[in-house]
């Protein structure tokens, strides 16, 4: 069987990370879980290393400090890369995706090089979020698909499956936003070396437990870097 990695980046997730990881390991005995915590200070990396001493399937990358979502992925990317997974996921670790989606993904993936779970292509999928965030979310991806021409309708999302063949071809190295600005920019790259991007309906159910690290900066860099790929296409640097 294809070898499966569910990459979760972590701060201070502690009240669920045991359960999202459980969750994330039913789906199949081939699917591993690489969690990346950013030295959480409610000791959410401690639970990990309690998990790992009974299994196998778990795995974890400890960061000095809170270094973003963006660096967080590539880091996941590299080790996945490295460990000779097929498939690579990303995932939030608060149950705002769904782990029982896993296999619909893995079916899609047959015929598409990267699945993404999107809130938009079907109506609005969002439960728990306030009418500001759902409007400025809904409009960040049209704005993205007006200023990039990028077809998707949730270039934001956060839960996708990816074939390794794209994560060997897209420049790593070259990735550097984070947060919304991280989500848009792999799949700008993608979308740019042809490869065949397929969107599915998933519901996203706002964190049960915890605080969104969502901010104004996140906001802004996402904003700013949508011109500089449109420039970067016009001038051949993408």
């Amino acid at each position: 069987m294809e070898k499966i990695l569910v990459i979760l980046p972590t701060y201070n997730e502690k009240d669920n990370i045991r359960k999202i990881i459980s969750e994330i390991l039913k789906e199949g005995n081939n699917v591993e879980v690489l969690v990346i915590d950013d030295n959480s200070p409610d000791g959410t990396g401690d639970i990990v290393s309690d998990i790992i001493k009974n299994n196998s399937r778990v795995h974890l990358l400890t960061r000095p400090g809170k270094l973003g979502l963006g660096t967080a992925y590539v880091e996941g990317f590299k080790y996945a890369l490295s460990h000779d997974y097929e498939l690579i996921f990303e995932m939030d670790a608060d149950f705002s995706h769904d782990p029982k989606e896993i296999p619909r993904f893995l079916e899609e993936i047959k015929d598409s090089d990267v699945v993404v779970g999107s809130r938009y292509i079907s109506g609005v999928n969002v439960v728990n979020w306030p009418m500001s965030r759902l409007l400025l979310s809904w409009l960040a991806n049209l704005y993205t698909r007006i200023v990039t021409g990028m077809p998707l309708k949730d270039a934001t999302s956060g839960f996708k499956c990816i074939k390794r063949k794209v994560l060997e071809d897209i420049n790593l190295e070259h990735i550097q936003s984070d947060g919304y600005s991280f989500q848009i920019e792999i799949h700008y790259r993608v979308w740019r070396k042809g490869f065949k991007i397929k969107e599915i309906p998933i519901i996203f159910i706002d964190r049960r437990i915890g605080v969104s690290k969502m901010n104004t900066g996140i906001i802004n860099e996402a904003a700013l870097l949508v011109w500089k790929l449109r420039f970067m296409r016009i001038f051949g640097k993408i």
